[in-house]
């Protein structure tokens, strides 16, 4: 089996830990697709896999950037096109996991380079206008990327119609470019999804976070800002982060800020999930997982 592995679900539900075993099994290294979890000192709040749980087995894009330097979905794809073939080379298993979806949507379909620059002026602009209009908009001069694209990820949707304007040309086209630049496609890739009923998913989220305060977080975050990063960083806006520095700055007590943190995951792992189902070719399966199982369903492509 040549295909790369991805391993992808909602936030607290294994997929670290399969990851693990998988490589393991199967002689891998892991690729981390989480947008976090590149920055250093950022170890709690991104339920970062610690030394003793990646158990020996490498894992890139871990620990590789500070919490002040940019990292974008670019960033992340064109190292991980770096990556896969140098894992291949040496006779290993390439294992991409993590629950960024951008990321891994991206990767999977070639759509992440850099088009054009982001223009404030133009995406002012457009941000005045409300979802239905900007998206009639990009149906119109971009009917394929529409179709890519939900009606109201607005974000998206302004970001195609800026490189329209910009460059005159539509995203899709652009996108179809890179493809065949990478020569990567989703058929390069063999996907494994992890999900779990909803009520035990939540019930692990919360969990997790408070475990995450036991473990120290607001440590974790009074210390970020006593070194000099700015709570306004992109990174400091991770689930976690931006609620510990709320409580720090009196807005919350602690409490209410666990409870926000509890149901501010709740929300992003159920977004995450609807992304996540919008892929096509997962194999799910549903924790606890049986990683003999999930093997057998590796070794049977």
């Amino acid at each position: 089996m040549n295909k790369t592995l991805v391993i992808l679900g909602p936030t607290a539900v294994g997929k670290s830990a399969l990851a693990v075993k998988l490589a393991q099994e199967l002689n891998g290294e892991i690729i981390s697709a989480d947008s976090m979890q590149v920055y250093r000192g950022m170890d709690i709040g991104t339920a970062k896999p610690s030394k003793e749980e990646q158990q020996g087995i490498l894992h890139h894009l871990i620990d590789i950037k500070a919490p002040d330097e940019p990292w974008t979905v670019s960033d992340f794809v064109e190292q991980a096109h770096e990556l896969i073939p140098e894992i291949a080379s040496q006779g290993k298993k390439a294992i991409v996991a993590g629950g960024t979806g951008l990321y891994l949507w991206t990767l999977i379909n070639g759509f992440s380079f850099p088009i054009a620059p982001a223009d404030k002026e133009v995406r002012k602009k457009l941000e005045k206008l409300p979802a239905p209009a900007l998206y009639f908009q990009l149906s119109t001069i971009d009917p394929i990327a529409a179709q890519k694209i939900h009606a109201n990820d607005k974000k998206r949707i302004i970001r195609a119609l800026e490189v329209f304007e910009l460059t005159g040309k539509c995203i899709s086209e652009f996108q179809q470019r890179r493809r065949k630049e990478t020569g990567s496609s989703s058929a390069d890739y063999l996907l494994i999804g992890l999900n779990l009923e909803r009520e035990k998913l939540y019930e692990r989220i919360e969990q997790r976070i408070d475990q995450m305060i036991a473990r120290g977080l607001i440590n974790e975050v009074k210390g970020l800002l006593s070194k000099g990063f700015s709570k306004d960083l992109p990174s400091f806006q991770a689930l976690g982060y931006k609620e510990v520095v709320e409580f720090l700055e009196g807005r919350w007590n602690k409490e209410q800020m666990i409870e926000e943190l509890k149901k501010r995951t709740r929300n992003f792992a159920r977004r995450q999930i609807t992304w996540f189902k919008r892929v096509k070719n997962v194999k799910w399966f549903e924790p606890p997982i049986d990683a003999a199982a999930v093997l057998g369903y590796i070794n049977s492509i």
